[in-house]
């Protein structure tokens, strides 16, 4: 009998061992920053090229917790590209001393490339918060809003929206069908009604819809499997968020744009020509390049300051 419970215990062991492995190598060396997260902070910013010009992008790929190397690489490359074929400059760094009033001056927006954990100093966080309210653009890509908390509650109750809770897994990624709400909004012109393509979805807590924020492309959830979960023998964590799953929105921050897109796991995601499409008029519109301005409440005309706390279509970042 005691041989039978060793050899259980032994086959227990053994199984919980190579789950934790096949976690490893499922998520790669950065597990222990997903989960525990690094506290590491620039405070010297980097020489800034002289020549950055008036339509300069700043791209931002810092990461304090979960980081997939490769996605990144290729995400910033193809935003350096984007820039350049757009006519516009662009600056990439992992060094968040950049957030500093002198230096955000110099930029039209700030794309936050996947960026996770508590990476700016109480300085720096100030410096981004202020420059974005006076007329600053933020574009947030994938994980830049896929954090499982948030030592910022400003950031993601106000700047992303809505807190992430859970990604698909088995399978991990998959086949699904997104539907455009706006067909005139920059990031979503050139879209078409909808858009099947595959990639790791998001869900989150709720719908920013509810905060008046402007919805650009949802997610069909009878087109996939909402489910998240990878160990053997235990049920999957249902995700699903229902009728109303938004993956793309934007809204105004004072006189600042800012959209956020759950879209882009994979490296090879950035290729993708609508992906492409999507990312480069989610920046020109963060930059003010393409759109209408947004107007803090303090500006607007009082006939169009908005009635018993609707939401104004101006400061939702709604388009005609």
């Amino acid at each position: 009998m005691r041989r039978v419970i060793k050899r259980m215990l032994w086959s227990l062991l053994v199984l919980i061992g190579a789950v934790v492995i096949s976690a490893a190598i499922a998520f790669g060396p950065m597990t222990y920053a997903a989960l525990v997260g690094y506290k590491h902070y620039e405070t010297v910013p980097s020489t800034l090229p002289e020549d950055l010009g008036g339509k300069a992008i700043l791209i931002f790929s810092k990461t304090n917790g979960f980081r997939d190397d490769g996605q990144i690489k290729a995400a910033n490359a193809a935003l350096a590209d984007i820039a350049r074929r757009r006519g516009w400059s662009s600056y990439t760094t992992e060094n968040a001393a950049v957030f500093n009033p002198a230096q955000l001056r110099r930029f039209r927006t700030v794309v936050w490339n996947s960026v996770s954990g508590d990476v700016l100093t109480t300085e720096q966080r100030a410096a981004f918060k202020s420059w974005l309210e006076q007329g600053g653009g933020f574009v947030g890509l994938h994980g830049a809003g896929g954090d499982p908390s948030y030592a910022w509650k400003w950031y993601v109750d106000d700047l992303v929206g809505t807190q992430f809770i859970g990604h698909t897994l088995n399978p991990h990624i998959q086949q699904a069908r997104l539907l455009i709400e706006d067909p005139h909004h920059p990031a979503t012109k050139d879209l078409g009604p909808s858009w099947t393509r595959s990639d790791e979805w998001y869900s989150f807590r709720s719908s920013p819809r509810s905060k008046g924020y402007h919805i650009l492309v949802t997610i069909d959830e009878a087109s996939y499997r909402p489910v998240e979960g990878f160990i053997p023998f235990l049920k999957p964590k249902d995700i699903s968020m229902g009728k109303d799953h938004p993956l793309v929105w934007s809204h105004c921050v004072g006189r600042g744009r800012a959209i956020y897109s759950a879209l882009g796991h994979t490296a090879e995601s950035y290729a993708e020509p609508k992906h492409q499409q999507l990312i480069g008029g989610a920046i020109s519109w963060a930059a003010g390049f393409e759109g209408p301005a947004c107007v803090s409440r303090t500006e607007q005309p009082q006939e169009n300051r908005p009635v018993n706390g609707a939401p104004d279509p101006r400061r939702a970042g709604a388009h005609p």
